[in-house]
C-alpha cells in the first residue's frame, strides 16, 4: 500500500497532466485536435513535423488523459478527451497574457496591430446571422471546416483569399473566424479584408470554443 497521502498523489497526477502539455508541439497537436478528429499522419503534417514525432507526443497525452484515440484499419485517429482539455489551454493563455511580458509585447506588436477593433461575441454573432446581416467567413483550410464550422459560414482559406473577393458582399458586414482566439488566419484575413475596403471584424474565439458553448455546428464541406 502506497505511503503517499492522497493529497501527493492527486499533486502527482495534476503534475502529470502540466508535464503532458509542456511541448510546442504538443499545444500545437491539440489546437488541431480541437477542431475535430484526425489521423496521426494528417496531424504530424499540419504541425510540420513526423509521424513518429507526433504519435510519441500524442502517446504522452493519452496517457495524460487528454487524448482519446481509435485504430481504422492501418490508420489511427485521435480526438480531445473532453470540452476540459480546451479549458486548460484558455487557462494556460490566460495566465501567459496576464505575467509573461514576452507575450504582452506579440500580442500588441503582431495581433493588435493586425486588429486593434473590439471582437465580436458569440452571443452577438448569433443574433446577427438571425437576422441575416453578417457574412461569416471561415479562413481555415477546407478539411478542418469539412470537420466542423459555424452555420451557413462560407470557407475561403487563407491562401485563396486575395483571389477570392468577388465571392464576397462588400456591402455587408464580415466576420472572420478561425481555430481559436489568437489564431493567425483570421488576423491576416482581417488585415487583407480592410485594406481592400470591406467592414469586418473577428469573432472572439473560434471553432471549438462556439462549439464548447453548445451553439449550433454544421458540418460537411459547404460552404
Amino acid at each position: 500500500m502506497s505511503s503517499e497521502s492522497p493529497k501527493q498523489i492527486l499533486l502527482n497526477q495534476y503534475a502529470a497532466v502540466a508535464k503532458a502539455v509542456a511541448h510546442p508541439h504538443r499545444l500545437g497537436l491539440l489546437e488541431q485536435l480541437a477542431q475535430g478528429e484526425r489521423s496521426v499522419d494528417t496531424l504530424a503534417d499540419r504541425i510540420r513535423i513526423s509521424t513518429a514525432n507526433a504519435s510519441q507526443h500524442l502517446q504522452h497525452m493519452r496517457r495524460a488523459g487528454l487524448v482519446a484515440a481509435r485504430r481504422e484499419g492501418k490508420f489511427v485517429f485521435c480526438r480531445l478527451a473532453d470540452d476540459a482539455v480546451l479549458d486548460l489551454i484558455a487557462s494556460l493563455r490566460r495566465v501567459a497574457e496576464a505575467n509573461s511580458a514576452e507575450v504582452e509585447r506579440i500580442m500588441r506588436c503582431y495581433f493588435e496591430d493586425r486588429d486593434g477593433l473590439e471582437p465580436v461575441s458569440r452571443l452577438e454573432l448569433m443574433d446577427r446571422l438571425k437576422m441575416g446581416l453578417v457574412t461569416v467567413l471561415d479562413v481555415r483550410p477546407e478539411d478542418e471546416f469539412a470537420l466542423g464550422h459555424l452555420p451557413g459560414a462560407v470557407n475561403i482559406p487563407l491562401g485563396e483569399l486575395e483571389e477570392r473577393l468577388a465571392d464576397l458582399d462588400s456591402q455587408q458586414e464580415i466576420v472572420a473566424y478561425c481555430r481559436g482566439p489568437y489564431c493567425v488566419l483570421s488576423y491576416e484575413a482581417i488585415a487583407i479584408l480592410r485594406a481592400r475596403g470591406f467592414h469586418v471584424r473577428r469573432l472572439e474565439d473560434g471553432l471549438p470554443e462556439w462549439r464548447a458553448a453548445g451553439l449550433p455546428v454544421e458540418a460537411g464541406a459547404l460552404g
